[in-house]
């Protein structure tokens, strides 16, 4: 079996990164940022969102609980109408089947890690024991 450094690990996770970054989940994931980054009214939502913001933490901070629920109130509404959206759902979407894809990459590997120390140790990988537990018995 052959041996590599960490330097060549990291080397081969850029490579599967570069690879990652140019698969066609990624280039839909671009496209439709580039779209909600040049809609006029969602970019005007997430403004008025984020001077909202801005006005909840100052209520907090004083105390203005009215006005605090008020504010808060028309965030969510705001954020309500942002997600009705259709091009902001089908970002969203885009963004869990990224996620997804990267979580299945982390656990193949991970998966493909222990079961190659298992196998290396003589082990038994349906069990998932390492050949170290070969020989003890089990009370």
């Amino acid at each position: 079996m052959a041996k590599y450094t960490r330097a060549e690990v990291i080397e081969e996770a850029h490579s599967l990164a570069n690879k990652m970054a140019n698969i066609e989940e990624i280039d839909r994931f671009k496209q439709l940022e580039v779209k909600l980054n040049e809609s006029n009214k969602i970019q005007s939502l997430i403004k008025k969102t984020k001077a909202l913001q801005k006005q909840a933490v100052n209520f907090q901070a004083y105390g203005k609980h009215e006005a605090l629920k008020r504010v808060e109130a028309e965030i969510d509404r705001i954020q309500e109408e942002i997600d009705e959206i259709p091009i902001v759902q089908e970002f969203k979407d885009s963004q869990v089947v990224i996620n997804d894809l990267l979580q299945l990459v982390t656990n193949t590997i991970a998966r493909e890690i222990t079961n190659e120390v298992i196998r290396s140790t003589d082990g038994d990988v349906l069990a998932g024991e390492t050949g170290s537990k070969k020989g003890q018995s089990h009370c």
